[in-house]
Parts: structure tokens; sequence; C-alpha cells
């Protein structure tokens, strides 16, 4: 077994790029690419298997000051682009003492400081200027309660820790992270950021927001006991309730719920919550209204080149649905995956860690595709509300162009995995049928990931009143951009007859990838003001063929077309 900080130290160091995607009823299979044989994916827009719900529309990072930043609002501003529906945003450290300056994987507010007399000294002016950026931009705030302020610490020295891509960090689980000395003086420091959150931004705004208890305090996060967090969250689950009764706050926000610890953390909770004993009021179980846990994949190198394991993150999101699934006053929650993504950090770069090379290509965006389709086939399997899936990713201001950071975007350019969430951002309506007598379905990735001869060559697809979508992509574990591309037959039916309009959108290493473009200009650390516009142009998404008229006779459409190994298509077809 390993100790809590050696944990967080393997966990930390992880890099794969595993962005779960889930579609239920969407599995297509490509053949072994070197038969040639085409790849059947037959869409029938006429079977509808439940809402396309905007699962993706959910992003986070550690550094909470990067939000007002100039490639931060830049970024943000983009993000809230891509959606029809309000894109919801966590990040740490909103409760963290300090100055308020950006630095990798540290942030702070100081919103909680004493006078002499230790008397609350409050201030709202940093989180004001993140939840405002957030708000300007019709985005949720998924508010999270973390971390310790330095005055309320039971371990406050020593507090700030330093961070590098390196990794030669020792123990970052500072005073921050330490359970509160006073667990009234904490809950009335959340009642009062509530009581100002409603003032501000008014009640009806606030109410659409999720308030969350603390980060992964089944590792380093937190160093309390499990029911020192129980504790602390009816403290908090109280003072937020009392501010504003209408509020939405849930946890535990656990690592891993496949890890044997992890699960029996989160059950914990769940039972406290159901049954236990509220230490605030005394009185059976304590307030939920959403629940929340992470998975990570495990990226490695192998022979020289760079093997996701999508299978590692997928089984983390089920055995979190699992745990949900088996409480059945719980399991119709909506459940919020916190953190979502191929491995567990984001602020280590390539430099250090080779296996986060999937991080700028097309390995990330194909990864996001095939993995976000499979959770809503996991979520529909185990019964449960899947209300959305964190992308822990963002950007790094002033780092280094394309460095290798788990991040959307470099220096104000977006990277190819931006342009996957564009595609989700153009799926609306009714989630439909996609062929199943195929090679990889959720329960095969599951079971052995994608490691086969044969690449997931899969779909999703939705259809609305005016427009019915497809996106296609094909993944594998393995980063080998050598084999040859895969010939791919779309059979749809179910679209209207006569003259519909087909847009073709594309990520490969020609379209929609600001980092091709940028190693072909020479890898310039120090682009010119006209090289950064190309990169801008590059970092959208693009078409891969003109816009064009097609018949549709008798509902039925049929697309052929090329598919490059780590590539996706979005069809587009409008009426």
């Amino acid at each position: 077994m390993y100790t809590s900080f050696q944990k967080v130290v393997k966990f930390l160091s992880l890099s794969a790029a595993f962005t779960v995607f889930a579609g239920a009823g969407v599995f297509a299979q490509s053949s072994n690419n070197s038969s040639g044989d085409p790849v059947a994916i037959s869409v029938d827009f006429n079977t509808k298997q439940g809402a396309m719900k905007p699962i993706w529309a959910f992003f986070g990072y550690d550094e909470p000051n990067y939000t007002y930043m100039k490639d931060g609002k830049k970024l943000l501003t983009e993000i809230s682009q891509l959606s029809k529906v309000p894109v919801n945003v966590r990040v740490h450290s909103l409760l963290v003492s300090g100055d308020g300056k950006a630095a990798l994987k540290w942030g702070s507010t100081n919103a909680y400081t004493e006078d002499a007399q230790g008397r609350p000294v409050y201030s709202w002016t940093i989180i004001d200027s993140i939840f405002d950026t957030f708000i300007e931009r019709g985005m949720k705030p998924i508010a999270q309660i973390g971390f310790m302020p330095e005055a309320l610490s039971t371990k406050p020295e020593p507090y700030r820790h330093n961070w590098g891509p390196d990794q030669k960090y020792g123990n970052i689980f500072t005073g921050w992270a330490y359970p509160p000395k006073d667990y009234t003086k904490f809950a009335n420091l959340v009642y009062e950021w509530v009581k100002h959150s409603v003032e501000r931004y008014g009640k009806e705004e606030v109410e659409t927001w999720f308030w969350e208890v603390w980060n992964e305090p089944n590792i380093g996060y937190w160093q309390g006991t499990t029911e020192e967090y129980i504790k602390l969250y009816d403290y908090c689950a109280d003072a937020v309730k009392r501010a504003l009764p209408t509020a939405k706050i849930g946890g535990p926000e656990v690592t891993g719920p496949a890890w044997e610890d992890a699960a029996t953390f989160m059950k914990a909770f769940l039972d406290h919550v159901v049954n236990g004993k509220n230490y605030v009021t005394g009185k059976k179980g304590s307030p939920i209204d959403v629940i929340t846990f992470h998975a990570k994949g495990e990226p490695k190198v192998v022979n020289g080149m760079v093997q996701m394991n999508v299978g590692k993150q997928l089984r983390d999101i089920d055995a979190g649905f699992q745990i949900v699934a088996s409480y059945p006053t719980l399991k119709n929650l909506p459940i919020i995956i916190g953190e979502s993504d191929p491995e567990g950090c984001a602020a280590c770069s390539e430099d250090f860690n080779p296996q986060n090379a999937y991080r700028n290509g097309t390995m990330y965006s194909s990864y996001t595709a095939a993995a976000f389709a499979r959770k809503y086939d996991i979520a529909e399997n185990r019964g449960v509300n899947l209300k959305g899936a964190v992308t822990w990713a963002f950007e790094f201001e002033n780092q280094p162009w394309f460095r290798g950071f788990r991040d959307l975007a470099t220096n104000g350019v977006d990277k190819p995995v931006l342009n996957t969430f564009r595609m989700f951002g153009m799926m609306q309506g009714d989630r439909v049928a996609v062929g199943k007598n195929l090679a990889y379905n959720y329960a095969t990735i599951l079971d052995s990931s994608v490691r086969g001869d044969k690449p997931d060559i899969n779909a999703l697809a939705a259809k609305d009143d005016h427009t019915a979508t497809v996106m296609v992509w094909n993944y594998h574990d393995n980063n080998d951009l050598t084999v040859p591309p895969s010939q791919v037959v779309v059979k749809m039916n179910g679209l209207p007859d006569g003259k519909v309009m087909l847009r073709h959108y594309r990520i490969d290493q020609q379209h929609s990838n600001s980092y091709q473009a940028w190693k072909k200009m020479g890898s310039p650390q120090s682009p010119s003001p006209q090289q950064v516009k190309e990169l801008e142009a590059a970092g959208q998404l693009q078409l891969y063929s003109s816009p064009e008229w097609v018949t549709v006779k008798n509902g039925e459409a049929v697309l052929k077309m090329d598919l490059p190994r780590q590539a996706v298509s979005l069809l587009q077809y409008s009426w």
C-alpha cells in the first residue's frame, strides 16, 4: 500500500490522454487497416436513445487566478461560445490565503484573515474577479469550498507550497490541506460567502450553481480523517443552506472509485448523508443535491511510443456509478465527475513526463471523443443520472509554446482538443442509435481498453428538429500515426427527403491543428505577430470539404471517407 503522499505523487505523475465521452448505443469498429476493408457505421436517426445531455460542458483547473488574466479571459470566452448551454467551471483554492498571484498548481484569494483579536475579516475582491469573469460569459461556477485559510488551519506552517514541472517539489500538501481549528468559524466563512454571492449576483443566479466541499479528500488534499471530512461537510452544507435554502451542494470529490480506499471513503460519506448523525443538527442524514467523484487514466511510454489507457479511466467511472446506484435514495441525484482526464497532473509538462506527449496533437482530441461517448453508455447501464464530466484542462499563462501541459490552448492559441468540444457543441437534440454489432463498445473497452490490431472507429449521433450530426473517430491507445487511413462508410436513415446541407468538419494532421502548423513553422518560441495570427486560424475548427447540398431519398444518405488514425470528423446535416 502507498502512503497518502506516495499515492498522490504517483497519481500526479501519471499522464494519459483520456477524456471519457460515452454515447449509448454508439459502437462501430474498424477492420484491420492493413486489410483495406471499409468500416461500415449505421446511424438510425429515427431511433432515439435519450437526450443529448451536454455532459462535456464542464471544465476546471488548479490555478484560479489565471481566470482573469489575458489568455485566461480569451479562452473562457471561446469555451463559452462553443456551447448553446451555459458551461460549468470548477477551480481550486478559492479560500486559500495569499496575494492572488498565479503560479503552477497554486492560487489564492485571501478571502479570510483575522485581526489582532482573532475576529474574522472577509475579503471578496479576488473571488469576485474570478466569478465576475465567469458570469459575464454566461458560465456557471461549481463553487469549491476549499482550501483552508491560514488563520484557520490546524497546522498553518508551512503554508505556501512550491511546484515546478520537474516535480522536485517535496510535500505540496501544506497548511492549506488541513482541517479547521474551529469548524464554526469555517462554517461562518462559507455562510458569508454564499450570502455575499446572493447579494452580488442575485438569488436566481446562485440557485443555478453547484457548491462542493473540498477536493480529493481521500488523498493528500485532505490532511484529516474521513470522519473529519464528513464533519466538515455537515458544517459547510448547513452554512450554505442557511444562506440560501435552495442552493445545491454535494461531494465527496474522491478520486479513483475503483481504488479500494477511495471506494471505502465514498461509501462512508454516502452512508453518513443517508443515515448518519449530523454534526450540526444532531438529526439523521445530511443535505446532498449532487454526488461527485474523479476518474483518471494512466498513460505510459511503451517501446518509445505513448500508450494511453482509456479502459482504466472508464473503470473508475463505472465503479463510481456502481457505488451511487447501490443507494436507492441517492441513485437519481445528478452526478458530476469533478475531474475526468487521461491522467492526473495537468501541470506536469512533457519535458519531464514523456508520456504526456499526447497532449499537443490529435491523440488528445480523438481520445476525448472516444471516451466521452462511452460515459453515456456506462451511466445508462448503471441507471444513474450523469449531469456532467469536468475536463481538467485550461491554459498556463506565460509558459513556453506547446510545452506539453494538459491545456486547451497555449499562449492564446487553441489546441486540437478544443475543437472536439466545438464539435460536441454542435450536437443537439436526442442521441440516436448507431450500429452495435462491432468490435468495440463500452463493455469491451472497460475490459481491455483499445489495444488490439483494430482501432476504435466509432460514432456518436444526434438529431433535433432541423439538424442531424454524426461524430466519427479513429482512436487507438497506441499513438502510431504511420498506419494508413481507414476507409469508413457512414450509412444513415431517418433524414428528411429532399435537399439537405452537409458540412463536414475534421480534426487531423492537416485540419484544425495548430500544433502541426507550429511545427511546420519550425517550432518558434517567439513567433511573429503574423505567425501568431496563422496559428490562431489553424487552431479553429475547420471544414474538411466545402459545404454541399445532398439529395436524400427514402430518408437515406451515405457518406464515404478516409479517416486517419487519431482523427475526428463531424458530419452536420441541416434543413
